[in-house]
């Protein structure tokens, strides 16, 4: 099969390649999909870059996210999944088949199954972001049930996580509030449904959000350092403030000031979220996609041979998701 790949870390010129390697089978517990979009995360160019471990053992072809169609079925799992289409998360973690190739090979679990209706668009997108943001709203709490009639606050609202906690929070019945820094990125975050869409760069812009929501019970967090007394300012006793990306330094924690309002900071990385709460939040990201409540980002599309572009393309900031097609 024709898969990008890298056998060693640095910058995506010198060490991506794309090559013909043997197709894997699926072993036990394992499904194998011929992909049709491979979802380009900020985590797979900065683990191709080395800023998150070594170098592979061999070459990793990367990507986390993707859609396609289960082609193969390994002992142990159920023969129905196969012909479905799918999208995929986690599908290079612990694992060298990442979804940047013809076919990937994962543990079955990491594939859902995708509504008939959706868009392979949306399953490209899904994965990674959506399952984050799913997590960041449910973490310390008591089920997507209490967000009903919440109030949310979704930091960077025209990002991936943002987009989606946008949707899985208004599926949910919450009223939303987010930030943006331009009139552009105001525009997708309206689109994915946020009640108030604030310019964190304008005047004012605490105040408005404070208007909205003078207590968030839940703040879906990007950039916690440079938030954190907006963050503050809305926080009361009851608020889980989940941050789902670092700084470059990190913040200052204002210990006494967070005890006072009893508020919480809980930290997500999905690589690290205990089984039972990553297939919570999987099922409900599937739930909302078949709801019809989730939709793709605006897509940019590159070909296999592009991949080189492609990782720059996200190391550099993309708005809306980078999907390379085989």
């Amino acid at each position: 099969m024709k898969a990008a790949l890298y056998r060693r870390t640095g910058p995506a010129a010198e060490v991506l390649s794309v090559e013909d390697v043997e197709t894997p089978e699926p072993g036990p517990g394992q499904v194998r999909v011929r992909i049709t979009g491979s979802g380009v995360n900020p985590t797979d160019w900065k683990t191709r870059a080395g800023l998150t471990g070594q170098d592979p053992e061999g070459f990793q072809i990367p990507h986390q996210d993707g859609v396609g169609v289960v082609d193969a079925v390994g002992d142990g799992v159920d023969t129905s999944l196969s012909g479905q289409r799918v999208w995929l998360q986690l599908a290079a973690f612990g694992n060298r088949y990442g979804t940047a190739a013809e076919y990937a090979v994962v543990p079955a679990e990491r594939a859902t199954p995708l509504p008939g209706d959706a868009p392979d668009d949306l399953g490209a997108c899904l994965g990674v972001p959506a399952v984050t943001a799913a997590h960041c709203l449910l973490v310390r709490g008591h089920g997507r049930e209490a967000l009903r009639g919440a109030t949310v606050l979704v930091a960077g609202g025209a990002g991936a996580v943002g987009h989606y906690a946008i949707e899985l929070a208004k599926h949910a019945g919450a009223r939303v509030v987010t930030t943006v820094s331009s009139e552009e990125k105001g525009e997708l975050a309206r689109a994915a449904g946020a009640d108030l869409v604030v310019n964190y760069r304008e005047d004012g812009a605490v105040d408005r959000v404070r208007e909205f929501a003078p207590h968030a019970d839940r703040i879906v967090e990007v950039a916690l350092g440079a938030n954190l007394e907006l963050d503050l300012a809305v926080s009361g006793a009851g608020t889980v403030i989940a941050v789902y990306a670092n700084e470059p330094d990190d913040p200052v924690i204002p210990t006494r000031r967070l005890m006072v309002a009893n508020t919480a900071i809980s930290y997500v990385l999905l690589y690290g979220v205990p089984a039972d709460e990553l297939a919570e939040a999987t099922a409900w990201t599937a739930d909302g996609a078949a709801a019809g409540a989730l939709s793709p980002l605006p897509v940019t599309r590159y070909a296999l041979d592009d991949i080189v572009a492609a990782h720059e393309a996200v190391e550099n900031g993309a708005v809306g998701k980078v999907v390379v097609v085989p």
